[in-house]
C-alpha cells in the first residue's frame, strides 16, 4: 500500500519556481524599479510559499467543500423530483 503524502507544505515544480521567481523580479523592476537578485527573489518566494500558500490553499478547499454541497443539494433535489405522486 502507498503511503499517503503529507498535504502540509505547498509544493512547486522547478517550473513554477523558475516562472514565480522571474515574475517577483519583474515586480521589484516594473514596481520600484529596483534590480533584485536571485536569492532575493528565492527569499521572496520562500516567504509566500510560507506564509500565503497555506491561506490560499485552504481557501481553495473551502471553494470545493461550498461547491460539493451545493452538488449534493442538488443531487438530493433531484433524486426526490423522481417520487410519483
Amino acid at each position: 500500500m502507498k503511503k499517503r503524502e503529507s498535504l502540509n507544505k505547498v509544493r512547486l515544480s522547478d517550473l513554477e519556481r523558475e516562472k514565480l521567481m522571474g515574475e517577483i523580479k519583474a515586480f521589484y523592476l516594473d514596481a520600484r524599479g529596483e534590480e533584485i537578485g536571485i536569492i532575493e527573489q528565492m527569499q521572496v518566494l520562500e516567504l509566500f510559499e510560507e506564509k500565503m500558500a497555506p491561506i490560499v490553499y485552504n481557501r481553495g478547499l473551502e471553494d470545493a467543500k461550498r461547491w460539493f454541497a451545493q452538488v449534493m443539494d442538488n443531487a438530493e433535489s433531484d433524486y426526490y423530483a423522481l417520487y410519483k405522486e
